[in-house]
């Protein structure tokens, strides 16, 4: 009897011995890494219908000899330089939203969140110019008074004739044997010589356009689009 109750004894100090020296696993605790992704930067681009704005105004002012095709060519970037480097802008040749402005050329809603670059300017004012850009960033929302009513400013308006109107142009050129080309409804360079004769005749100022004034002069009819363009720019 002795024999089996120091047995007994012998087995549960062994078995206390055991759990003693056995410890529970730590809890695996799954930490989760979040990766902070970095905010893309925004990359200020023109579109086509700006492109071709500019290509028009840099023809009106002789810098650019091309078509006004909406596409960003080696002769583009070139007349923009030399447009940059006479208005305190850096010399890029791209169409960044210094130079939009500076040409009075009209910003999407989209373009107007983004603020001007201090690198667009070459003169010593740039900050002082991208604060006032980042000033109007800010307020791209319409202000409005007590009434509710937004004080919204008018967008610039720019005179195109239509396919029609190029076409009715080149007939009455070649008839003054003035163009000798196609009458296409485009306004090509040799359509934009014929132009410049007419208006330097007509006393008409020589921009090789088809404007509204060479229009009436011309005799063509306006659309009535056209027509209700000029009636609010006159406002």
């Amino acid at each position: 009897m002795n024999k089996v109750i120091t047995v007994l004894l012998l087995s549960l100090v062994f078995c206390f011995a055991a759990a003693a020296q056995t410890t529970a696993p730590a809890p695996t605790t799954s930490v989760s890494t979040t990766v902070a992704e970095k905010p893309k930067r925004q990359i200020f681009r023109a579109n086509k219908a700006q492109i071709t704005q500019v290509q028009t105004l840099l023809k009106e002012k002789s810098m650019y000899s091309g078509e006004a095709a909406g596409k960003l060519d080696d002769a583009t970037r070139a007349s923009i330089k030399t447009f940059q480097n006479g208005n305190g802008l850096k010399e890029t040749g791209t169409l960044n939203r210094a130079t939009l402005e500076k040409m009075g050329i009209e910003l999407t809603d989209k373009q107007k969140l983004m603020p001007v670059s201090q690198n667009s300017y070459s003169s010593t004012d740039s900050a002082q110019k991208s604060a006032t850009s980042v000033r109007s960033t800010a307020s791209v929302m319409p202000k409005t008074d007590s009434a509710g009513s937004a004080d919204a400013k008018p967008r610039k308006v720019i005179f195109r004739a239509t396919k029609d109107q190029i076409i009715e142009a080149q007939k009455m050129l070649k008839a003054k044997s003035m163009y000798s080309g196609d009458e296409t409804g485009k306004l090509d360079d040799a359509t934009r010589d014929g132009l410049k004769k007419f208006q330097e005749a007509n006393g008409v100022k020589v921009t090789g356009t088809l404007n509204q004034i060479t229009l009436e002069k011309m005799g063509i009819q306006l659309t009535d689009k056209q027509k209700a363009d000029s009636a609010e720019s006159t406002k």
